[in-house]
């Protein structure tokens, strides 16, 4: 896993919305991005997350910042998962994993003392010029809003 670093540049990238609408880096030029990275739309951690998010949505977008959530799940899934917690960002359904492995979040996961390859829940903050500004490892799933601002 070769995870982007503090002062990596990021690649641009294309991927499909949960309304399989193009979302690339570039449409974000000139804006503060926060990507965050969870396992699998609809489970416990990942609701507790983006529902902080998006009850902090506000605060962040008062701050400058954009978002995008990213997981393996469909379009379907990302969909519903969007429209259930009324979520105002867009999630990415990267199948093919084009992007997770861009930022190089996919890998071994050890889970109850089983190791599988699956998603690291992290979380990039991406300045104006698409410089990764900071890198979240160990996301708060409850308070991780307060950990972007805090950054």
């Amino acid at each position: 896993m070769n995870i982007l670093k503090v002062g990596d540049r990021v690649s641009n990238f294309t991927a499909k919305d949960q309304d399989g609408n193009n979302i690339t880096l570039f449409d974000y030029k000139g804006k503060k991005l926060i990507i965050f990275f969870f396992p699998k739309a609809s489970t416990p951690g990942c609701i507790i997350e983006a529902c902080n998010l998006r009850d902090n949505y506000n605060l962040l977008k008062e701050k400058g910042f954009e978002l995008l959530g990213v997981s393996a799940d469909n379009q379907k899934r990302q969909k519903k998962f969007k429209n259930k917690y009324k979520f105002p960002f867009p999630l990415l359904a990267d199948e093919n994993k084009f992007v997770i492995n861009a930022f190089g979040v996919w890998g071994p996961k050890r889970f109850m003392g089983r190791v599988y390859d699956g998603i690291h829940r992290k979380t990039f903050i991406i300045n104006e010029k698409g410089i990764v500004e900071k890198v979240i490892e160990k996301v708060k799933t409850r308070d991780h809003a307060a950990q972007i601002l805090d950054s």
